[in-house]
């Protein structure tokens, strides 16, 4: 929650999410302003939430998604594929397999997501080819 139990304005929301896509400078500074909006989300039209943690994760900023993380932010299956985090991914898909056909903010698809996790993220690459579609 905010500090003062009352709503975040819509601008830092916003402004948050955006600079989560890659202004690592921006995103410690306004956390460090109002640390609620780690897990605050910003509607861009019809139902596209995302998050600042969902920003980084489309974008391949592991050290934006892991600070977010370290800061209290809720993991998302969009964001484990990019960090590479094979056994929460095999868990969710064990459960659900049609979520390898998912997307996430912007309409990302969840293997793009993998595949930005560049290296630390072929297994899981490897293992979403292989359940295939």
């Amino acid at each position: 929650m905010s500090q003062n139990n009352s709503a975040i304005a819509p601008e830092l929301v916003n402004q948050f999410v955006q600079d989560a896509h890659g202004d690592f400078d921006s995103v410690k500074k306004l956390l460090e302003k109002e640390p609620a909006l780690v897990n605050s989300c910003w509607d861009w039209g019809s139902g596209d939430w995302e998050t600042g943690l969902g920003a980084a994760a489309h974008m391949g900023r592991k050290d934006i998604a892991e600070f977010l993380l370290n800061k209290g932010a809720r993991i998302d299956l969009f964001a484990a594929a990019m960090l590479g985090k094979l056994e929460i991914v095999q868990a969710v898909v064990s459960d659900n397999p049609a979520v390898v056909n998912e997307r996430g903010p912007h309409g990302i698809p969840l293997m793009t997501h993998a595949k930005k996790g560049g290296k630390e993220a072929a297994e899981v690459v490897k293992f979403l080819q292989s359940v295939g579609k």
